[in-house]
């Protein structure tokens, strides 16, 4: 039993002697997830799912349509609005040699929750020296671009990827979505999954026989040689967009998705860096002591004699999450993320 931290190794791939066929559908990431959860229940019968309307009505965004009507209400269970109880419950169900899987409904009501997170679950492997596991999911709708308000889209993920203990991840896209979840539900330790609910219906491939890459992988999903993008959940297609725009101006962009913010597989990144020169690190969370700190310091640390110009990070703006009206003032957008690339490219 190993209990991550920030050193912490990816982990491996699980890989056949003999690779499976492709089998491609398309859909959107929340069908993605829910695909996701139905294998991993239909799996191993101790995956019981947990949380605020997610029977009957399939939560807020109906990633658990329908599961309860297959697998019942003792393994789908509607819980009180209570993100305290909610997580201190599942936590001793993963003492009890189940994997439950918690859902809060918005980011913002994480926070009732948050000792719960960091006080017990976090801390009570280590707590009994590695004797007993948490294999526990916390999935966690996130990021903005929905039209709501304050505690509704919210970007927490910094928290809790600052907690030893807890393996904190975060997709892209459906093809990820549906191999991750699983992922994740199969980890010994406890795992945040951040879910960018922005990106729950737009439509992508999922190949739903092969797994490309580990959970806590970076990767290079756009090649270029001057300048590196690099983002997690929510922002990757803005970088790609932005990549896309860049390229007609004539600069040639290489985009890395994070997927895993704790731990941070830094190889690809420190590798791209060192072909490029350059790096901006995109998110929606606010910048000051953030997950994106943390990479641009690191990347300095290990990179530096490669680097034609200071890492630059695109944030929110270090305020509460403002109006709905305004959240394209503070969220980050292609805008701002070509803005960098040319103060970038200006050294």
């Amino acid at each position: 039993m190993s209990i991550v931290n920030e050193k912490a190794a990816p982990q491996s791939a699980t890989t056949d002697s003999e690779a499976p066929a492709s089998r491609i559908e398309t859909m959107p990431m929340a069908k993605a997830l829910n695909a996701g959860l139905r294998k991993a229940m239909a799996d191993d019968p101790k995956v019981l799912l947990m949380g605020e309307d997610i029977g009957p009505l399939g939560g807020v965004f109906r990633i658990t349509e329908g599961l309860q009507a297959e697998f019942g209400k003792t393994r789908v269970m509607d819980t009180p609005l209570a993100e305290s109880g909610i997580v201190g419950t599942a936590i001793g169900l993963a003492m009890g040699g189940y994997r439950p899987v918690v859902e809060i409904q918005f980011d913002g009501f994480i926070f009732p929750g948050f000792d719960q997170i960091t006080s017990q679950l976090a801390k009570l492997t280590n707590r009994h020296e590695g004797q007993i596991s948490m294999p526990l999911v916390i999935r966690v709708p996130f990021g903005g671009h929905i039209g709501a308000v304050e505690h509704h889209q919210e970007s927490p993920e910094t928290y809790f990827a600052h907690t030893p203990g807890l393996r904190v991840v975060s997709p892209s896209t459906p093809h990820d979505a549906y191999w991750m979840i699983q992922e994740a539900i199969a980890s010994n330790d406890p795992v945040m999954f951040f879910e960018p609910k922005s990106r729950y219906w737009p439509k992508g491939e999922v190949d739903l026989a092969s797994n490309d890459a580990p959970l806590h992988s970076s990767r290079v999903i756009r090649e270029g040689t001057e300048i590196t993008l690099l983002g997690y959940g929510p922002m990757v297609n803005v970088l790609l967009s932005a990549a896309e725009l860049a390229a007609e101006e004539g600069t040639s962009v290489e985009v890395i998705d994070l997927r895993s913010l704790s731990p941070i597989d830094y190889a690809p990144i420190v590798a791209s860096v060192q072909k490029t020169g350059r790096l901006v690190i995109a998110a929606e969370a606010p910048g000051f002591v953030s997950v994106s700190s943390e990479i641009a310091a690191t990347v300095t640390e290990r990179a530096f004699y490669s680097l034609e110009s200071p890492v630059l990070r695109v944030a929110g703006f270090d305020a509460p999450f403002p109006p709905a009206k305004l959240e394209t003032t503070y969220l980050p957008d292609v805008d701002r993320v070509l803005e960098a690339v040319d103060r970038a490219m200006a050294y």
